[in-house]
């Protein structure tokens, strides 16, 4: 097998997973967060930021995984009209466009508001938000990958369009 696409594979299926595990862990906080407040009557304090933050994870590595996969949101009015070469030329530039946005703003903007929030506790749970907020970081590093990959897709002749579900073989 291409080694691309084992990488391929592999990092799909550890972003599943990943996203898989904090949504179990969401769905333990919420329950809970409504078990505390309506059956205990003693709301815990923790379960409101905890969902919070879960679902900003959630949120940045289920966006990276789906860009990984081309299912994200695309307006090919442009490139339906061009040839196949001008296609690919075309995805190529978009991708480095791409990765420059998370070269700059994820990757180097994102270390430096960890950097920056690292002493500044979270209200409930006390964490540094610097902990929070290293996903986004982390999140432009995977898009990274995945741009390289889709790259390689593209000048290997492979299929850009979106995948099916096949992470969880």
């Amino acid at each position: 097998m291409d080694p691309f696409l084992k990488t391929r594979k592999f990092l799909d299926l550890l972003i599943y997973r990943i996203c898989s595990v904090i949504l179990i862990l969401m769905v333990l906080d919420v329950t809970w967060q409504v078990t505390s407040r309506y059956i205990l009557n003693n709301p815990a304090s923790f379960t409101d930021e905890g969902a919070r933050f879960l679902m900003v994870w959630l949120g940045v590595l289920g966006g990276a995984l789906l860009f990984g996969r081309n299912g994200h949101l695309a307006v090919t009015f442009v490139t339906d009209k061009l040839n196949q070469a001008s296609q690919k030329t075309l995805n190529i530039i978009i991708y480095i466009v791409i990765a420059i946005f998370a070269i700059f703003a994820m990757i180097y903007g994102g270390y430096n508001l960890c950097i920056r929030t690292m002493l500044q506790p979270s209200p409930a749970i006390n964490i540094p938000m610097g902990y929070v907020y290293s996903i986004i970081p982390i999140g432009g590093f995977i898009i990274l990958i995945y741009i390289f990959l889709n790259i390689v897709d593209i000048l290997k002749g492979r299929s850009i369009t979106p995948q099916e579900d096949k992470a969880g073989e």
